[in-house]
């Protein structure tokens, strides 16, 4: 499966493939080299462009092929994320009941979510605060959680 660096306001971040479909997002890519202008020219570019344009606008919707490797119960979780609206939040009891599950099950299953920032899991808080990202409740990826909800316009991190 192809990876390259895309370099971003939150660092650079792996971002995988195959053909024309986008299967993941590294936001902490270990063992890869620096973005480079041979990693970027191998990055389909309808990719690149799309991640550029979030960063740039945050309204800017994804519109481009995902394989997300999964269980049944976490794809519907991600398709669920994936229609929040940019600058808004759910909560993951909010999500729970909605999928008639239980808000631990949804935490696991953003935590497992492989394509962070296209499919939103950083849009997903807690009932009081803004709870964890990637498995994390403090340090750079919940710095990177605030980076991006502000990002949006969420105003409450």
């Amino acid at each position: 499966m192809p990876s390259s660096l895309f370099d971003t306001p939150l660092g650079p971040i792996a971002v995988h493939w195959q053909g024309e479909t986008l299967t993941g997002i590294d936001l902490e890519p270990l063992g890869l080299a620096g973005p480079d202008s041979s990693s970027l020219a191998s990055l389909p570019g309808w990719i690149a462009r799309q991640l550029e344009a979030y960063f740039t606008c945050s309204e800017t919707r994804f519109d481009f092929p995902l394989a997300l490797a999964g269980t049944p119960y976490q794809r519907r979780v991600w398709s669920a994320l994936q229609a929040i609206p940019v600058g808004e939040t759910r909560t993951y009891g909010d999500l729970a009941h909605e999928l008639g599950s239980a808000a631990r099950a949804v935490g696991q299953a953003c935590r497992s979510n492989p394509c962070p920032i296209v499919v939103p899991c950083h849009r997903v808080v807690a009932k009081q605060g803004l709870g964890g990202f990637a498995g994390d409740t403090s340090g750079r990826r919940l710095e990177v959680k605030r980076w991006l909800l502000r990002h949006e316009g969420v105003a409450h991190v």
